[in-house]
């Protein structure tokens, strides 16, 4: 030490130094992570430091509590003015680090305890630092603070005081300028020694939190920054949630944890931080926190980290079954099948088999071949016209009726057993088979009666011949008997046609028809009204107008005098024998044979393209014309398969000819035929004149009355149901997708996409696609048509349609739109879509609307609040006549006064006729569109 400092302070003070290094250490922790730069109680040589003036600091060894050397520097020019001595460190390699904590040991004398001392003598001393590369001048000028001394000490005296060390820790940033800096230490007239230095900075640790690994982070350039670290999955780890990311603050504390990691499928957690492979005999199925679960009984995994147990030989999992579900095995066949033949039906009954296959979605099928007696090998599938009751797949029941059957014919039943593992087994299913012979049988029922030609005292009928005749057709009894004088009459004819002469002009008959053979006759047909010309004209128009609409009489009218006219409704197809269920064509392993099955091929050069009226999916559509041979020239469209096509889109495109084909109904677009034998690949249907519905209510904006409106929507609604009946989900029902003839009738067309804005909840959220999807969106097309083609949502995005909806948003009431149609719409708008009604209930409902003019008013609202099931129209009755006492009244509170001649001359002279008139008469009258669209009268 220098002179004046040995003369201040007497070896007493140097040993005093020593027992306070010896004395427990006493330095500050943090709870984050530091990184030491510089540290001076490690040297074990002289630290080097720049001291200037040279009698200024001064570099002396001592010990530490362990005996170690180190270096310290002091300085005690207190006797002198006007001091300024610095103290410069080596250059100190920051390692990227923007903030840098110093911590400074040290001890202060207080001046007091110094006699003779200046006034200049001070008790503090400032810290600065310099960012550079290269070893800077003194004096120093880039202050980080003035450090003062917590306690100072006097000289020790005999009673073994000792002097105070303090520590003080300061911080400075951010540094940026270069790899490094350098610490400077200003005494400006302080008696003091610089015992230890150390220098560091902060960090965040390396952690693994929510199975993310986040890797070691430094702390930001202030004390209140907050650093984003990017996490990454552990091994055998997948992202949940993203971004994955932790804040590491000021302090080298991790914060705010975002997203996170969770095992894979096949691994389980392990102590949170790692992911564990499943061993053999487990698995884990899902990504999650769940644990690795043994096998399902008739199962096993043979590798770690197994997603699924595969099961064992002859036993399976359907396709519905869980991964954590049993592995089950086929049905055996049924048991103890009895028969019981009635004529040309047959009664099948069987006990279940003995073993399910440890499963509960048992079902039955049942196989139809039949045979030659006199060649039983030689059998061929059943006819599509049997019927089986309830059905001939998927059967719950261990009973099935089996009818319309041919007579004296030997039949083979198969009944198979099927589980939901049938299809994976590469055995056939197990079955019981039965043969039997039918009796004889009467004919079935003649289908439908068509009119030939009619004068005003004849018109002639003719009849295609029993669906199943089971024997020769002997010859065929007709009974006929006109709706004024209700005599009836008969007569027999040996072939299926008749003139019957000598009738009332102008008059309507009931006709029925019914064959024989020599098992007796079958039962009459329906009944059918056929009309006699009046002074050698057609009456009225109804019939021409109403193309295929027939009217029919109750049996029990012929018990009373007052008749009861019905009319079958319009949706009903084309002398169909039953119900028909429609054939998925992709169910075919060649799509070509769809195509020949349910599409009639057109020879191309009947086809004359015209002009091209808009483009498809698939390539251009023409209007053009269709002459077939020895049939009247008919307008249709053409739609084409453009040039370059691959296999799967023609398969694609006469995918819609294979559906449109097997559709017979007068509000679903008729496929004419389909030319596949040459260039180009053809769809031809019928021509719509008016186009899309959308932009054909665009263009004709509040040119309609609200009943006329109320006739489309009927007609889409019956197309609707008809599909519904044949099991047939439509998924793209919207107004684009109906066309409008000249006549105005709405067609259904364009089979399968998925449009959000027109799609229920559950098929967008579950692709859940039903008849009561189709429901909803025939609501929105509801909507459409009384808004006269606006956009549904109008401008808001797919997604926000979707949150919308979610939040119980519905569409509101269009302008003028009548409070009964809008709650419609509610109806089919409901989110349970076992609330909404059915298609038939639809249909209903718009007949009543029509039937009762008067709830369509605008401002008419007799609808209870909140949707229901039951709409109120469904439990209305007739229409209210006690304020009307003629045909004239009822047509006038109608507005259809014009009509009166046509009611009159078809016979219904009296209100109690009127009563009986159902739905679809009044429609073929109210919307009058079929004939002439545009003479309605509003409202």
């Amino acid at each position: 030490m220098s002179g004046p400092l040995i003369k201040l302070i007497p070896v007493s003070f140097l040993e005093l130094i020593l027992l306070t290094l010896f004395s427990p250490f006493l330095s500050l922790f943090c709870v984050c992570v530091t990184e030491t730069v510089m540290d001076t109680r490690t040297a074990t040589a002289e630290l080097g430091w720049i001291s200037f003036p040279a009698n200024g600091w001064e570099e002396v060894s001592g010990y530490d509590e362990n005996l170690n050397t180190i270096r310290t520097y002091q300085v005690c020019n207190v006797f002198e003015p006007s001091q300024n001595n610095w103290l410069l460190t080596t250059y100190i390699d920051r390692r990227a680090a923007q903030r840098i904590y110093v911590e400074i040991r040290f001890t202060v004398r207080d001046c007091a305890s110094i006699p003779s001392v200046l006034g200049s003598c001070k008790e503090t001393f400032n810290l600065y630092y310099l960012e550079t590369d290269r070893t800077p001048r003194l004096p120093y000028t880039t202050r980080v603070d003035t450090i003062a001394a917590d306690e100072s000490f006097s000289q020790v005296d005999f009673g073994g005081r000792l002097m105070k060390v303090n520590t003080e820790v300061r911080s400075f940033g951010p540094l940026s300028k270069g790899r490094g800096f350098h610490l400077a230490f200003q005494d400006l007239g302080a008696c003091m020694s610089l015992l230890a230095v150390r220098v560091f900075y902060k960090k965040c640790p390396s952690i693994v939190q929510n199975f993310a690994f986040f890797p070691e982070t430094l702390t930001g350039a202030e004390s209140t920054s907050l650093v984003i670290a990017r996490g990454s999955c552990i091994p055998n780890a997948e992202e949940v949630d993203v971004p994955i990311k932790l804040y590491c603050n000021g302090d080298g504390e991790w914060m705010v944890p975002i997203g996170s990691c969770s095992c894979k499928a096949g691994f389980e957690p392990d102590n949170g931080n790692v992911c564990r492979a499943c061993p053999q005999g487990t698995f884990k199925s899902s990504q999650g926190a769940g644990l690795c679960q043994q096998c399902p009984l008739n199962s096993r995994s043979t590798i770690e980290a197994a997603t699924l147990c595969g099961c064992r030989n002859g036993y399976y999992r359907g396709d519905m079954d869980k991964p954590e579900d049993m592995c089950t095995s086929v049905p055996s066949a049924p048991r103890n099948v009895v028969s019981v033949v009635n004529q040309t039906s047959v009664l099948l009954e069987w006990n279940p088999p003995r073993d399910t296959g440890h499963r509960e979605d048992l079902t039955y099928n049942i196989v139809c071949r039949r045979c030659h007696s006199s060649e039983r090998r030689a059998c061929q599938p059943c006819d599509d016209s049997v019927k089986f009751t309830p059905g001939k797949e998927v059967l719950k029941g261990t009973r099935v009726e089996i009818s319309k059957l041919r007579a004296h014919m030997s039949y083979t039943f198969d009944i198979q057993t099927v589980n939901g593992v049938s299809n994976k087994s590469p055995y056939p299913a197990q079955q019981l088979s039965i043969n039997i012979t039918t009796n004889q049988a009467a004919p079935s029922v003649v289908p439908i009666l068509h009119q030939v030609s009619s004068t005003s005292r004849s018109f002639s009928l003719s009849w295609p011949p029993p669906e199943q005749p089971n024997g020769i057709i002997l010859d065929y009894e007709i009974r006929y008997y006109d709706k004024v004088g209700w005599k009836k009459k008969s007569r027999r004819v040996d072939s299926p046609n008749v003139v019957l002469e000598g009738l009332r002009p102008g008059t309507g008959y009931v006709v029925q028809v019914r064959a024989r053979t020599v098992a007796g006759y079958g039962a009459y047909s329906k009944e059918m009204l056929f009309q006699t010309l009046t002074d050698g004209k057609s009456v009225g128009g109804l019939l021409k107008c109403v193309e295929g609409v027939s009217i029919t009489l109750r049996p029990d009218m012929f018990s009373g005098p007052t008749p009861t006219v019905t009319f079958p409704t319009l949706s009903e197809g084309r002398s169909s024998p039953g119900v028909k269920i429609y054939i998925d064509p992709f169910t075919y392993e060649d799509p070509n044979e769809a195509v020949r099955e349910f599409a009639k091929e057109i020879d191309p050069s009947c086809v004359k393209i015209e002009e091209v009226i808009g483009s498809g999916e698939f390539g251009e559509v023409y209007k053009g014309r269709l002459k077939p041979v020895g049939k009247k020239e008919i307008p249709v469209a053409i739609k084409t398969l453009k040039v370059g096509y691959s296999e799967r889109q023609r398969r694609d495109f006469l995918a819609e000819a294979s559906i449109m084909g097997q559709f017979d109904q007068p509000n679903i677009i008729r496929l004419e035929g389909v030319v596949t034998k040459s260039r180009p690949t053809m769809i031809i249907t019928e021509f719509m004149e008016n186009g899309a519905l959308d932009s054909f209510l665009r263009l004709n904006d509040g040119q309609f009355p609200v009943i006329q409106l109320v006739g489309m929507l009927r007609g889409i609604a019956s197309g609707i149901r008809y599909l519904a009946e044949m099991s047939y989900v439509h998924r793209d029902l919207a107004a684009r997708n109906i066309l409008v003839n000249s006549n105005l009738v709405c067609k259904v067309s364009d089979f399968g996409k998925i449009p959000v804005r027109w799609t229920a909840p559950e098929a967008i959220a579950y692709r859940k696609f039903t008849s009561a999807s189709d429901v909803w969106s025939y609501g929105i097309v509801t909507w459409e048509v009384m808004s006269y083609g606006e956009r549904p949502y109008w401008d808001m995005s797919n997604q926000d349609v979707i949150n919308a909806i979610e939040q119980d948003f519905r569409l509101p009431a269009p302008m003028d739109c009548p409070v009964v149609l809008h709650q419609l719409m509610l109806d089919c708008w409901q989110k349970d879509r076992n609330a909404r009604p059915k298609f038939p209930d639809i249909v209903s409902m718009l007949d009543k609307m029509i039937r009762n003019p008067a709830s369509l008013k605008a401002g008419t609202n007799n609808i209870p609040p909140g949707p229901s099931h039951h709409h109120p129209l469904l439990d209305r009755g007739a229409p209210d006549l006690s304020r009307v006492s003629s045909v004239e009244d009822w047509l006038a509170a109608l507005k259809m006064t014009q009509y009166r001649d046509s009611f009159i001359g078809s016979g219904f002279t009296s209100l109690p006729l009127v009563t009986q008139i159902t739905a679809e008469y009044v429609f073929s009258f109210l919307s009058s569109f079929l004939c002439h669209p545009y003479r309605m009268h509003p409202f």
